[in-house]
């Protein structure tokens, strides 16, 4: 567990800028100009960087070895669990993909883009990509992963997404043939929502949203089992479910159970010492947090007590990252709330855009998530405290269940791959739509399909290089050079 700083702080409003780069163009300054004039600077990016330029991907002679750029993240991360990460990373292609995030930043800094920005996601592959309820306790699909979020490139969350589908259907054994047809509708799509949202006003696209419902209708006719499933199931994952599955009662109350690595409770890890302080160490994180929710956010807060905390591991990429459940009451037993405290780093993004305006990590992804998604999770916030290590550390915290849910691609038939990938691009492009110049991006991708075709070539020669990163870190296991545990 960590400590809190001696002083409780306030938290800044404004976010100090830390660095240039990563600021997106004030909304006032683009709109100085007139529809004409953004359409000629996308055209105008178009001719500086030829769409057709997004198709090669060939390595630098000095390009990083992806093993020590994936050991460059274990320094920050809890080291008894960076053997799960590897571990978990080692279960497929697709799942290196998934955490390999580093990598590929590392690799689309040296390739062509238009030169406009947007905020993006930063790590936008098909499994970042779900089900959640609205504050209006609507079910919505939307981007569910911000953990690398900030203004950069757009394309690079369109190249990440279209490689994913393409290392994904691999992974699951489809035909050349599909898959490519399956990264171009993705593509497509990106690119004909861009161009509606070009023409829409700016409330329209800012309101723009996608429901649960007429995503399945979507999948309805190739994959409508797997909607209902998925539909179904998010709408059952709440707090008391949540409750069902992580505690058990001891002594006549709900505690998390113990159920190593995954789930641990805090009193567990913690030494004697560490033991006597974490409550006081909680109680200053949370005290922040509620800072840092909006003010009409925090009533709701306020009716909830905490009760206790575990560590619990999510995920692929953040595995090793500090990861908490919390667990709340309201007016009884039957009235629970579960927090989850994740902890965040800098991007991985900032090591090649320049770094974000904010100084907490944890904030730049909450501002981020605001920006991106159709509508957040009401206890959506962050803090920072200071761990017995002395070293300083970042969180952002949500509602651990608020209707999540997927849908489960590897189970779907191959027929229904386009019409995801079509509800993830389209999703993307409305994300991007909301913080970009809509009108200059639309404009550089025109109504013809040479992006689509460029990025579909990238996405193939791009899944070979991901085959021969996954195959370094197999080989560096295999050679006693990195610890992976397998099957957890």
């Amino acid at each position: 567990m960590t400590q809190a700083t001696p002083q409780r702080h306030e938290i800044p409003v404004p976010g100090a800028p830390l660095g240039a780069g990563t600021e997106l163009p004030p909304i006032a300054q683009r709109l100085k100009e007139t529809p004409s004039e953004r359409a000629a600077r996308g055209r105008e990016a178009r001719r500086r960087t030829p769409r057709s330029s997004h198709a090669v991907w060939k390595p630098r002679p000095d390009r990083p070895d992806p093993v020590d750029l994936l050991e460059s993240q274990a320094a920050g991360r809890v080291p008894d669990l960076v053997p799960l990460r590897y571990g978990r990373m080692l279960s497929s292609p697709f799942a290196f993909y998934r955490g390999g995030a580093l990598l590929m930043a590392a690799d689309l800094a040296g390739a062509p883009t238009s030169g406009l920005t947007a905020q993006i996601c930063g790590d936008a592959h098909l499994m970042n990509f779900g089900l959640f309820e609205s504050p209006e306790r609507h079910v919505l699909f939307d981007i569910n992963d911000f953990d690398e979020t900030l203004p950069g490139p757009w394309e690079w969350d369109v190249k990440r997404l279209a490689v994913g589908f393409e290392i994904a259907g691999r992974t699951r054994g489809l035909r050349a043939s599909t898959r490519r047809a399956v990264v171009v509708a993705c593509v497509r799509s990106y690119r004909e929502a861009m161009l509606e949202f070009a023409e829409k006003r700016a409330l329209e696209v800012w309101h723009a949203r996608l429901d649960a419902d007429i995503a399945r209708e979507t999948l309805r006719e190739t994959a409508g089992s797997v909607a209902d499933r998925a539909l179904a199931k998010a709408r059952g994952k709440d707090s008391l479910r949540a409750l069902s599955k992580l505690t058990e009662v001891v002594d006549g109350r709900p505690r998390f159970r113990f159920l190593p690595p995954i789930l641990v409770p805090a009193d567990k890890l913690l030494t004697g010492e560490q033991r006597a302080h974490y409550r006081d160490a909680v109680e200053m994180a949370l005290h922040n947090y509620r800072l840092s929710l909006p003010a009409e956010r925090r009533p709701l807060y306020d009716l909830y007590r905490y009760r206790e905390i575990a560590r619990k591991v999510v995920g692929v990429g953040s595995v090793g990252t500090r990861a908490w459940v919390l667990l709340f009451f309201g007016r009884d037993t039957d009235d629970p709330m579960i927090l989850q405290a994740k902890q965040a780093q800098a991007s991985v993004l900032e090591r090649f855009v320049g770094r974000s305006r904010y100084a907490n990590s944890g904030r730049r992804v909450v501002e981020g998530q605001r920006l991106m998604q159709a509508a957040s999770d009401p206890l959506l916030g962050w803090y920072h405290v200071v761990g017995f290590d002395g070293q300083p550390y970042d969180f952002y915290v949500r509602q651990l269940w608020d209707g999540k849910g997927a849908f489960d691609v590897e189970v779907m038939d191959e027929r229904a791959w386009p019409g995801y990938a079509k509800l993830c691009a389209w999703t993307l492009a409305r994300a991007h739509a909301r913080t970009g110049d809509r009108i200059a991006i639309a404009s550089y991708l025109g109504a013809k399909d040479r992006f689509d075709r460029a990025v579909a070539d990238f996405s193939e020669a791009y899944a070979e290089q991901n085959q021969r990163d996954y195959d370094a870190l197999r080989e560096a296991v295999d050679a006693g050079r990195v610890t992976a545990e397998l099957g957890v």
